[in-house]
């Protein structure tokens, strides 16, 4: 299994930069390359990045189809109000599935596509399972859960014409220092809304352990859809209790008022986050272990305790920043 040539595209999120940090090493990866349209985010020592932008489709063909990869790691996926506005992230994940996973069609040496998911793929509605396994119909019931979707359709569909494994990891919202978040972003507010008519459980999962679990579903040739979640669970008032934040109790179209006002504070609540407001989101992660041996070190509350103890963004004005610099 030495040599194997691995494609990372995303891997320069946070994320992204991870996987790939822990590829390099991985003694059955021989060459290791990346896709994205921001540099890595951590030092890499021998994965070689390219700078490519989601539409760009012609040069991705080309550097995908030259690297000719035996596995793929998709992992190129914009949560809404993460990084950017829900139409921003749909198109710029549409383009980048539709260009990378494409491309990967036409190498012949591709043996195996492993794609970033998201347990928001089960939906919330009324009638759904609290923990869902992997066995639970696909009723997305957010933009980002039809944004996954999507992705696990293409990706399927490519494996099925190329005959190749297709393996996806659909994850509890990742959380992590330096991880774009619209959970996360909620959740450090000074003041943080919560319903008061429902307060749902949620998991999480953090950064490090959601790395590991690619890389084992790649090495596995990973071929079927699996959760990804750290144990335990929390609502969201025992979150913000935990973070010591002024629980805000809304009710119905209070909720309208919170958005706004959130959104002009630099945390939008995007219709997912929402969502796990009201319903939770939860998921089964019992099959990732029994098929990857994936144990997460860390549990959604320690994780949650760990959201408050990271360092804020400091704004710095220019001035000042070339003075330090001086």
């Amino acid at each position: 299994m030495a040599g194997v040539r691995v494609l990372v595209s995303g891997m320069g999120g946070e994320l992204g930069s991870r996987v790939a940090s822990l590829l390099e090493d991985e003694p059955w990866v021989g060459s290791l390359e990346g896709i994205d349209v921001d540099p890595p985010r951590r030092r890499l020592r021998r994965a070689v990045f390219h700078r490519i932008v989601p539409g760009q489709h012609d040069r991705t063909v080309d550097t995908v189809t030259a690297f000719n990869p035996h596995v793929v790691i998709h992992i190129a996926v914009w949560e809404p109000n993460a990084r950017a506005s829900t139409a921003t992230a749909r198109s710029l994940t549409d383009d980048a599935a539709t260009s990378i996973l494409g491309a990967a069609a036409e190498c012949r040496a591709l043996e195996s596509i492993v794609v970033r998911s998201g347990i928001e793929i089960y939906g919330r509605n009324r009638n759904s399972l609290t923990r869902p396994t992997e066995r639970e119909p696909r009723d997305p019931t957010s933009d980002y859960g039809h944004m996954v979707a999507d992705i696990e359709r293409t990706a399927r569909a490519i494996g099925r014409r190329v005959g190749v494994s297709v393996g996806t990891l659909r994850l509890a919202t990742v959380l992590g220092p330096h991880v774009p978040s619209a959970l996360g972003r909620v959740l450090r507010m000074p003041a943080v809304p919560f319903s008061a008519l429902a307060d749902p459980p949620f998991a999480v999962i953090h950064q490090h352990d959601a790395a590991e679990a690619f890389v084992l579903a790649a090495k596995a040739r990973l071929d079927e859809p699996l959760n990804i979640v750290a144990p335990g669970a929390i609502t969201a008032y025992q979150a913000i209790r935990r973070g010591r934040r002024l629980p805000v109790p809304l009710i119905g179209p209070e909720w309208r008022v919170a958005r706004a006002v959130n959104h002009l504070a630099g945390a939008p609540i995007p219709d997912h986050v929402q969502e796990m407001f009201h319903r939770g989101r939860l998921a089964d992660g019992q099959r990732a272990r029994d098929v990857l041996g994936f144990a997460p070190t860390t549990s959604t509350s320690d994780v949650i305790d760990q959201l408050y103890g990271w360092p804020s963004v400091v704004h710095t004005p220019p001035a000042v920043a070339w003075e330090s610099a001086s």
